[in-house]
């Protein structure tokens, strides 16, 4: 079970699919170990600075034809149980990505990842998504943090930093060339 709060509506808690989730309506939810995981919407900050870098991000990979930047999307990491995780965003390389593009959730771990935390984030849950990702195959994680005004980045190969409001995000080898001010999006 996770360690994350669950609140699973109308229904007793019950083992999901990741082909379930998509026929629950209206829902900003994650699906962690086949538990049903409802999340209260992001604040206004949230959003701004998910739009801000997302902006900067997918401008840079699309002038580079590098691949595709998802935002709020979901990503199928594990099965049976199934875990579908959706960060704020998500970069995928022109190699990886999945033809047709599926309407639904595809079975693997982005590039990178974004995630933004908000103020009623809970220090073990967000690593036990870094985690998530990272364990899927996702080569690099950016968590930011909006209150202390900093990222802390998460690497496949264990290396992790932060990066203060001085400081730029670099898209390392993940996605080459990328940089950004963190306090442009900050």
């Amino acid at each position: 079970m996770p360690g994350e709060p669950a609140y699973v509506l109308g229904m007793s808690p019950a083992i999901l699919t990741a082909d379930e989730l998509l026929q629950i309506p209206d829902k900003h939810v994650e699906l962690v170990r086949g538990v049903l995981v409802v999340r209260e919407p992001p604040g206004l900050r949230h959003g701004r600075i998910a739009l801000e870098l997302g902006r900067r991000l997918a401008d840079h990979v699309a002038a580079g034809r590098l691949g595709r930047v998802y935002v709020e999307s979901g990503f199928k990491l594990t099965s049976n149980p199934d875990t579908v995780r959706g960060p704020d965003i998500a970069f995928i390389r022109e190699t990886r990505l999945p033809e047709p593009e599926p309407v639904g959730y595809p079975a693997l771990a982005p590039d990178l990842v974004v995630e933004i935390l908000s103020p009623s984030d809970r220090p073990g849950d967000v690593l036990g998504k870094v985690a998530d990702w990272l364990s899927a195959g996702t080569r690099l994680a950016w968590v930011v943090d909006p209150e202390r005004r900093l990222v802390r980045i998460y690497r496949a190969d264990g290396v992790d930093e932060i990066v203060t409001i001085e400081q730029a995000l670099d898209g390392e080898d993940v996605v080459p060339g990328f940089a950004c001010q963190l306090a442009t999006i900050l």
